[in-house]
């Protein structure tokens, strides 16, 4: 199976030429696979319907011509929405003060899941002020999934962001 970095590295310099910068490379699905690329603006506005199907075409051409996957499969192109999930180092640091929740790869500090404010990052590490109290430092090479949790504060900080 293809490696989902390889398809990132493919699509990525063209995607940066049309103004765009990739959230998340996703395969999933069975017989039929679906290919999820999340897609954000670098200028930081708000994705519209018309960013996606113009990435889309752009992704589509780029596969077609590289055909990295063994079998057919269904392109989804969409923006990452409100409670998205955190991929790269800078989006810890984006969202700090957002409540998250986090799983790791194995078990840290004798669990798996935490949740609770974002903190930001220390080195490697992203630092999260958990609910239950105290602080948990998760190594970033450790997270396995990671996703900024739908509350009221991130809604008001979304529209903010979309208004300016």
């Amino acid at each position: 199976m293809v490696e989902t970095r390889q398809i990132e590295q493919m699509i990525e310099p063209s995607l940066a030429a049309m103004g765009y910068e990739i959230v998340r490379v996703h395969i999933s699905g069975g017989h039929r696979p679906i290919l999820q690329i999340m897609i954000e603006r670098i200028d930081g506005r708000e994705i519209t319907v018309d960013d996606c199907a113009d990435s889309s075409r752009a992704i589509s051409a780029l596969l077609d011509v590289e055909d990295p996957l063994p079998s057919a499969y269904e392109l989804e192109v969409s923006s990452p929405g409100i409670d998205r999930p955190l991929t790269r180092p800078k989006d810890f640091e984006r969202f700090a003060g957002h409540l998250a929740k986090i799983e790791t790869r194995r078990p840290i500090e004798g669990r798996k899941r935490f949740q609770g404010r974002l903190v930001g990052r220390a080195g490697e590490e992203v630092v999260v002020a958990l609910e239950e109290g105290g602080e948990a430092h998760l190594p970033m090479t450790e997270i396995a999934k990671a996703k900024l949790v739908l509350t009221d504060e991130l809604i008001a900080a979304a529209a903010n962001n979309a208004n300016r």
